[in-house]
């Protein structure tokens, strides 16, 4: 029998599946999603879900947020909760970029302020912030100086010049998880690490120069800082080549775990660790660390974003007002607090390909946003446009305090340059007024809108469902890729 057989419609843009599907479930799957998203759905990464269901500890829900496809273990789009007291955690609910995730930068210039100036900046940005896969950043750290970014994270990028003190109030976790130890990441990872610091990378990763275009709710944009026509600036970058190894090292590590504390998982990229083993906490402390340096990384290049303004525009940062409004993880599991049956229980949430949207009155929101929820960034895919939100009381009902973290692939990248030329990408997107500048044509065809779900419909469904509710709007003038 499908697993389609097994999932019922609950209420619009919501399905659960069944845990007649498969007796192992612990928890109920569900999926949210409209019902062309449902009917398109690759049946692996419906069975992924149930698969996660099936793990120790999960609690409640094995969720498939509006952007889901098919990944490592989890699904792309997935979220997870696990009991602290019997709970596993599982690299493959993680991912491989540790900490991918995206920030936005206000400014109080207009499209008019940067017209004549937008060539420049697109060039210099292009310059100042090195891309590209294997790109290397622009400074060089010794053995001892990555082990501190990857203990102190954002705390590190500032204590040593790049950025400003109150930078970290906008940053999830403020930029640095205590718990990190650089001691439980490898040699090999630390090397990665060293020549990538401050570096965007490759794939979907992208830095843009963006405007507000439509503003959904009034208030809570004035409480974001956000203005109709306002020149933002967004960061969608992860932990590079560090985080990839971590990830690399401890799924091999799970892979003999899981068989010697005799697990029954349903698939082997569900590998995982109880909570209560050394293997289990020592990837814990490494990952933190891998999410560390991507707090970092991004840190450094929010410092050379106002560099490359201050040049090409004649004024300071501060004069632009280029305050962080705020920045999210995408990929990572964190000790959080959520009611359950009533009662508050500390779980591992599991987040790969999705973002915290915690709503109102949670601490770990910065007390400036705490009346409204934190702010949500979704980012589109290259030349559409990308959303704030912000996070609800339903969020932390039924998600876990989670959404959507992007548009959600539907194409492979060699797919997307078999079907599409970069030259033709590059030459639609100017003729709508976006520039764009890119390592290669094929880095181009690789991101084609047309490999992606339509981010206006992810959103929508995150909104309608109550999970994250619109903000504003944000269009892309000008974007830079690795």
């Amino acid at each position: 029998m499908s697993i389609k057989d097994n999932i019922t419609k609950i209420r619009d843009n919501v399905y659960e599946i069944s845990g007649s599907y498969n007796k192992k479930m612990r928890a109920t799957g569900r999926l949210y999603l409209d019902e062309e998203s449902f009917e398109n759905l690759e049946i692996g990464a419906m069975e992924q879900i149930a698969n996660v269901a099936c793990l120790p500890g999960v609690q409640k829900f094995a969720i498939g947020l509006p952007d889901i496809h098919f990944g490592y273990g989890f699904p792309i789009g997935g979220v997870a909760a696990f009991n602290e007291r019997n709970g596993v955690v599982s690299p493959g609910g993680v991912g491989f970029d540790i900490n991918c995730g995206v920030r936005l930068i206000k400014t109080n210039l207009t499209e008019e302020d940067i017209a004549d100036k937008l060539d420049e900046l697109v060039e210099k940005l292009f310059k100042n912030i090195p891309s590209g896969v294997g790109s290397k950043g622009k400074i060089r750290l010794d053995e001892d100086e990555i082990n501190d970014v990857l203990d102190y994270g954002a705390k590190w990028a500032v204590e040593n010049g790049y950025g400003w003190e109150e930078d970290l109030e906008y940053l999830e976790e403020n930029g640095c998880i205590k718990e990190a130890d650089s001691t439980k990441v490898s040699d090999k990872a630390k090397k990665r690490g060293i020549p990538q610091l401050g570096s965007l990378g490759s794939g979907n990763h992208f830095l843009e120069i963006q405007k507000v275009e439509d503003i959904y709710d009034s208030e809570v944009a004035e409480v974001f800082g956000l203005k109709e026509g306002m020149i933002v600036i967004m960061i969608h970058s992860g932990s590079r080549g560090c985080g990839h190894q971590v990830c690399s090292d401890y799924l091999r590590l799970m892979d003999k775990a899981y068989k010697n504390h005799n697990i029954d998982i349903p698939d082997r990229q569900l590998a995982c660790a109880p909570l209560d083993t050394h293997e289990a906490q020592d990837y814990l402390k490494a990952m933190y660390a891998a999410a560390n340096y991507a707090w970092a990384n991004r840190q450094m290049m929010t410092h050379w974003i106002r560099e490359t303004f201050e040049e090409v525009m004649g004024k300071s940062a501060k004069e632009m007002d280029m305050g962080i409004v705020y920045d999210v993880a995408h990929n990572i599991a964190k000790k959080e607090v959520h009611k359950l049956n009533g009662r508050d229980t500390t779980l591992i949430v599991h987040r790969k390909g999705a973002t915290r949207a915690f709503g109102p009155g949670r601490e770990e929101v910065p007390e400036k946003y705490r009346e409204v929820g934190q702010p949500v960034l979704i980012p589109g895919t290259m030349g559409t446009a990308s959303y704030v939100l912000h996070g609800t009381d339903v969020a932390m009902e039924e998600t876990f305090g989670s959404t959507a973290h992007g548009a959600g692939r539907v194409l492979s990248r060699t797919q997307a340059k078999k079907d599409y030329k970069g030259e033709d990408i590059e030459k639609s997107l100017n003729e709508k007024g976006i520039k764009i500048k890119a390592t290669s044509p094929n880095v181009i065809a690789e991101e084609a809108p047309e490999a992606y779900k339509d981010v206006d419909s992810v959103v929508r469904v995150s909104d309608e469902t109550g999970i994250a509710k619109l903000v504003a709007k944000v269009s892309p003038l000008a974007v830079t890729k690795g």
